[in-house]
């Protein structure tokens, strides 16, 4: 999930950059001390239907998501029309076709675990994001009502699969926090920060100028192929890995309670989004762990 640049002028203005954010500098990331599998797997997709799974779908016109004015969501649907089990590549796979947003949430409630899929896009493109990059997302610790977020989407931390960005972390909710380390990128949209081991702690809040800190680095395969994604959980403490390369650490994911104080988030269920993009996910599993693996900057380059 990217919101389109018009979107930002409902936000409030993204703050300067701190006096001591350093400038980003590339690295080569790599993950070590993989954690041991505490328990058997769990495949999330049984290769034959969508019944673990429920599906939402937001507004009829996807341009309307981030307005302030909208027609109702759609709501309960989009299983066998948005969200269908099909064979690609000589396998079975979840397709989402994309025009209409919406989510595919699975059942299970998780915590502590390694979750690994597998995605491609595939062809087709729809309004309002037909000349973008491809948009989906990997959404963990959902919970909540369907549809709280923009009459589309549950209240999550969001894995972004989109062109360019995958591994992005992306907090879906109001207030929602998760905080990393990051640097000063003045290439990339607001608020121009990039993941960087060894950057100073830095907070992307749901909903507000400061929603992402973009990945670390672009290890996303080409349109077409197939990607590998591993995405490692213990608490509210996360790494998100891109065919084989860390891109993304997170920690203190939380979210305001009643009285406004954040309490951690440790636990939810998985969400694949519908984003205007044609997307194909296989080989969906979870298996315990009770640690997380360590990024690491390779001291020979910066070069995957």
């Amino acid at each position: 999930m990217r919101i389109l640049a018009a979107i930002a002028l409902a936000f409030v203005v993204s703050p300067a950059v701190s006096a001591d954010m350093p400038a980003f500098a590339p690295q080569k990331l790599v993950l070590k001390d993989i954690p041991a599998a505490a328990g058997p797997a769990i495949a999330l997709f049984n290769g034959s239907n969508l019944d673990q799974w429920d599906a939402w779908l937001g507004y009829a016109d996807p341009g309307q998501t981030y307005l302030a004015k909208h027609d109702t969501p759609v709501g309960v649907g989009g299983k066998g029309s948005i969200f269908t089990v099909t064979s690609e590549d000589g396998e079975p796979a979840i397709h989402v076709n994309g025009p209409t947003w919406g989510s595919l949430v699975h059942r299970g409630d998780y915590a502590n675990y390694h979750l690994r899929l597998e995605y491609k896009w595939g062809k087709a493109r729809y309004a309002p994001r037909q000349t973008m990059p491809p948009n989906n997302g990997l959404l963990y610790h959902t919970h909540g009502a369907p549809g709280a977020v923009w009459g589309t989407w549950a209240r999550s931390v969001e894995f972004e699969i989109m062109s360019g960005s995958v591994g992005m972390v992306v907090p879906v909710g109001d207030g929602l926090r998760v905080t990393t380390t990051a640097a000063h990128d003045a290439s990339i949209i607001d608020p121009k920060l990039r993941f960087m081991v060894g950057g100073v702690a830095a907070s992307a809040i749901g909903n507000t100028a400061t929603w992402n800190v973009e990945n670390n680095y672009n290890a996303d395969a080409p349109d077409g192929e197939w990607n590998v994604l591993d995405l490692y959980v213990v608490g509210n403490h996360a790494i998100h890995v891109v065919n084989g390369v860390p891109v993304m650490e997170v920690r203190d994911i939380c979210e305001p309670d009643a009285a406004g104080a954040c309490q951690p988030l440790t636990h939810g269920h998985i969400q694949l989004q519908s984003e205007g993009a044609e997307t194909f996910f296989r080989r969906i599993t979870v298996e315990p762990i009770t640690r997380l693996p360590v990024i690491a900057v390779d001291s020979r380059g910066t070069s995957h």
